[in-house]
């Protein structure tokens, strides 16, 4: 049954009914995918809702339902898709949002799919909006593409004015997946706000465009895509046999029509992030003012974090994590300027979750994290953000004297260009204050100025692609494997339970090809109809192990699991031939299986242990569970400190010995969510899911695992490291290769003590006072060496030369670099006014220093000296003009080398 009609839905509530409608329609309710993509590494973030079912529509992969409906979480902040810079400014324009859909899967098309949205749009038990304020867009043809009759009658037919069904073309209103592939048209309903919004082609003496202009009279709130032509490498449109259904209605655009709002801005999803920001700057929201765009911004930019960071995006300076970084020092830049002193960012970020974890209980799992990493990011680019924007200031003052931050834009006078800052010093901005270019050029903008982005890109030719998205890295999954996958459906795992099993081969891969068969010294892939072997995923490495047969062997080298639910076996015909449809043995080598599930069951109680001793914000960010060690990587801010790594072990090993059951259960979703399992960043779950609980320790895991935890026997760490911005990294290990590194790491001990002449719990002890000898015989050589240096400087300074008034003194000495700096100012302090050209070798280099007297730097310069002499010993240098260093490799050399600076300082002298 529908709803009851609400006179003013709540955000919350249209979520709840756009799904709702489509359950009553059919279509099964999909969580939202992750925000990051999985298997598709071309896409910097989720933007759109049929992201996640990409492969489905292409019929590279199979679901058990063809309809579905989500609410999606979607960003644009990078890449072709970036509205970062509107944002604010605007009252529709975002970088994080939720797309509400529906989508056939070759099921339904035009006919329902219109149908249906006018009547969820118009319908008073659900929507009801007014249908004298909507209006629709059909295809108009373009070219070759014929126009969308059938949607213009289809719309007709539920009741639309044919005045208010325009026709645009296939800018706005058709659709490609690519150059290639699916393709249709497209089909948009509009909200007609009023005329008193402002319109720019008015302004300028145009007239409003209606449904096709920029301008926010009409505002589009629903998009239907009709999937019907599949467009060929020659271009040619051919129909599909099943054609599908794709629509994305944006939940801020539709709360904020049926809430009676202009802006989104002013609907309940972000009111109350906005009154928390109010509160926090002790000012009032002002649409118009300068401060609102700022709330916007903070609100906005806010809502982008708490779900980057909860999908597992951490900020760094490249890839996804750099648009992160951007996003949130943009937000903290506003926050300055509303006169927040304090971090803030991780207070917002908590409204933020006040307000959707409801919706998105991720959120509300994550929240320690969360925050910690927005207030970690933000006290970071707080201790360099005043000393860049004074660095900026200045710059600006020099090009405009009277420039200021609180005063208007420097306007150049007419017929002038902009003052154009520096590209060095945005580059210097950006490299050593964090300030991202994008917000220099927003901070010069407002102000007047443009930024000489050429001269940034030169000095930072590296990192220019940076803030640009060119792939994760991630290897693609192939169409082969889909294929596959599509055509024969989830592999059945049997390897819980068994070690070996029997089955039937469904599909072989040799040398990249599909084949029907294949013989001795082939490399293959097999596919069975189900297996023990468990496909490498979740950091679980793949089984390894052999395939017989009559007369056939195949060694297994690899279980690998290339796109969801398909496990391919990688190895080598060594024995016999193998077709499909072959009944065939599969056993797995189960003595390294073991190995495999205590470093895996271990890496469960290790994450617990973490959590226990360093806190909730300890999530997983990465693993590798191998036969002969564990790799977990976690968030964490700071290094480990011996005394934790040492309760972190202390608490894993008392796991161990407690021996629990290893309990697994298959639960829903929601199930395992309240029962408290713990959840991998952006990892995409099914409905259904594995819990594992090892004693205290409840994950969700399709791994395999030890029966009790005192099978792990032993656990040892052995490193602890950073590898990112806020990510550490631990290698450790169990059973007998724990036991064989804690006996490695003894023998050393014991070897340590040996040398010191002390027991094996002394070592630190007589380590400390070793160490505090040395510094005492260093200070004491240095103190030597400072009187020998002094003596030396008084036989020198007599061997000084008259010239011009000055002294000149060019000497071989011994000594490193900092010896012959200490001598050339005890030289020169003797000399009064003067030239010192030391040279000396050293390993096998020579080293050149001059130093001149402050009142003769006018006339010579330490640098130029030393850079002329340095090309005598095959080196260069430079430095201050009061003193200069260079190397070379050439020290026979040094003696022409020192002649070649009183040359030059007689000359100058003279």
């Amino acid at each position: 049954m529908p709803i009851p009609p609400m006179k003013t839905p709540t955000a919350a509530e249209i979520r709840e009914l756009f799904q709702r409608f489509f359950e009553e329609h059919g279509h099964r309710r999909v969580a939202s995918s992750s925000l990051v993509p999985q298997n598709d590494p071309t896409l910097l973030f989720t933007n759109a809702g049929m992201v996640q079912f990409k492969d489905v529509f292409t019929g590279r992969e199979r679901r058990d339902y063809s309809r579905a409906t989500t609410a999606q979480k979607c960003v644009r902040a990078g890449g072709k898709h970036n509205d970062l810079e509107n944002v604010g400014f605007t009252a529709r324009h975002h970088t994080f949002f939720e797309m509400m859909g529906n989508f056939s899967f070759g099921d339904y098309f035009k006919r329902d799919a219109i149908a249906w949205a006018w009547e969820l749009v118009t319908s008073p038990a659900w929507l009801g909006i007014a249908k004298d304020r909507l209006a629709a867009t059909v295809f108009a043809g373009e070219g070759t593409l014929p126009w969308d009759e059938e949607a213009f009658e289809l719309w007709k037919a539920q009741g639309v004015p044919v005045e208010r069904i325009h026709k645009l073309g296939a800018k706005d209103n058709f659709w490609a997946m690519g150059d290639t592939g699916p393709c249709g048209p497209c089909s948009e309903l509009h909200y007609f706000q009023g005329n008193d919004v402002p319109c720019a082609e008015e302004k300028a003496g145009r007239k409003c465009q209606g449904v096709a202009c920029d301008c926010d009279r009409w505002l589009e709130i629903w998009n239907l895509v009709f999937m019907q032509f599949e467009r060929g490498q020659d271009g040619g449109l051919t129909p599909l046999p099943k054609p599908s259904i794709d629509t994305g209605a944006g939940l801020e655009r539709l709360a904020s029509v049926a809430q009676g709002k202009r802006s989104n801005y002013d609907t309940d999803l972000f009111r109350s992030i906005i009154q928390a920001v109010e509160k926090l700057s002790d000012k009032r929201y002002d649409a118009a003012s300068d401060d609102g765009v700022s709330m916007r911004v903070i609100a906005d930019h806010a809502r982008a974090t708490t779900f980057l960071v909860g999908d597992g995006v951490l900020p760094s300076n490249e890839g996804r994590g750099y648009v992160l970084r951007r996003i949130m020092r943009r937000a903290i830049r506003h926050g300055k300027r509303l006169g927040l002193e304090k971090p803030f960012l991780a207070a917002v970020c908590g409204a933020v979750i006040d307000e959707m974890g409801a919706a998105y209980p991720e959120t509300r799992e994550n929240r320690a994290f969360i925050e910690k990493v927005a207030q970690q990011e933000e006290e970071s680019f707080r201790r360099t953000l005043d000393k860049g924007l004074a660095i900026l200031e200045g710059e600006m003052r020099k090009l405009v004297p009277d420039a200021t931050y609180d005063g208007k834009p420097a306007t150049p006078a007419p017929g002038r260009a902009r003052p154009i800052i520096d590209g060095k010093v945005a580059f210097q901005l950006y490299d050593t204050f964090g300030f991202p270019l994008d917000l220099t050029r927003v901070i010069a903008a407002e102000r007047g100025f443009d930024v000489d982005e050429q001269g940034f890109d030169r000095h930072m030719a590296e990192q220019r692609a940076r803030s640009e998205w060119k792939g994760s890295g991630e290897q693609g999954v192939d169409d082969l494997h889909k294929q596959i996958a599509g055509e024969l459906g989830e592999v059945k795992f049997l390897g819980y339970e068994l070690p070996a099993a029997r089955a039937q081969v469904k599909a072989i891969l040799a040398n990249g090809a599909r084949v029907a068969r294949a013989g001795k010294g082939d490399k293959v892939e097999i596919v069975t109809d189900a297996t023990p072997f468990y496909g490498e995923s979740g950091g679980q490495v793949g089984d390894v192990g052999h395939i017989t047969g009559a007369g056939l062997e195949i060694r297994v080298d690899d279980a690998q699991r290339p796109v969801p639910g398909l496990v391919t076996h990688v190895g080598e015909v060594l024995r016999g031939e193998v077709a499909v449809g072959d009944a065939v043995e599969l056993a797995v080598d189960d003595r390294r299986r073991d190995l495999v599930r205590a470093n895996h069951s271990a890496t469960h109680l290790l994450q617990f242990a973490l959590r226990e001793v360093l806190g909730e914000h300890v999530k997983q960010a990465g693993s590798v569970v191998a036969p002969d060690y564990l790799r977990f990587d976690f968030s964490h801010f700071q290094p480990v400190t011996e005394e934790e790594l040492a309760a972190v072990e202390r608490r894993v090993n008392e796991l161990v010995r407690e021996n629990a059951e290893t309990e697994t259960a298959v639960l829903k979703l929601e199930e395992a969510r309240h029962a408290g399992a713990m959840m991998i960043f952006g990892e995409k779950y099914g409905d259904v899911v594995r819990v594992v609980r090892i004693g205290p320790s409840k994950e969700l895991c399709g791994g395999t695992h030890v029966r009790r935890s005192g099978d792990i026997a032993f656990f040892k760490i052995g490193s602890e490291e950073s590898i990112a911005s806020g990510v550490r990294r631990l290698v450790a290990y169990t059973g007998a290769r724990a036991v064989e590194v804690q006996q490695r790491e003894a023998e050393e001990l014991r070897r340590a003590a040996a040398l010191l002449k002390a027991g094996a719990l002394e070592v630190s002890q007589k380590i400390e006072q070793t160490q505090r000898r040395v510094k005492d015989l260093e200070r004491a050589l240095e103190e030597a060496r400072s009187k020998a240096a002094a003596a030396q400087s008084g036989d020198l300074a007599a061997q000084a030369k008259d010239v011009g008034g000055a002294k000149v003194l060019a000497a071989r000495v011994e000594g490193d670099g900092k010896a012959l700096r200490e001598l050339a100012d005890k030289l020169r302090d003797r000399l009064g006014k003067g030239v010192v050209a030391l040279g000396a070798e050293q390993d096998g280099k020579a080293i050149l220093l001059v130093a001149v007297t402050r009142d003769l730097t006018a006339r010579l310069k330490a640098g130029d000296l030393v850079k002329e002499a340095a090309k005598l010993v095959g080196g260069s240098g430079g430095g201050k003009p009061d003193m200069a260093q260079a190397g070379g490799s050439d020290p026979a050399g040094l003696e022409k080398a020192l002649d070649k600076v009183v040359e030059l300082a007689a000359r100058a002298l003279a």
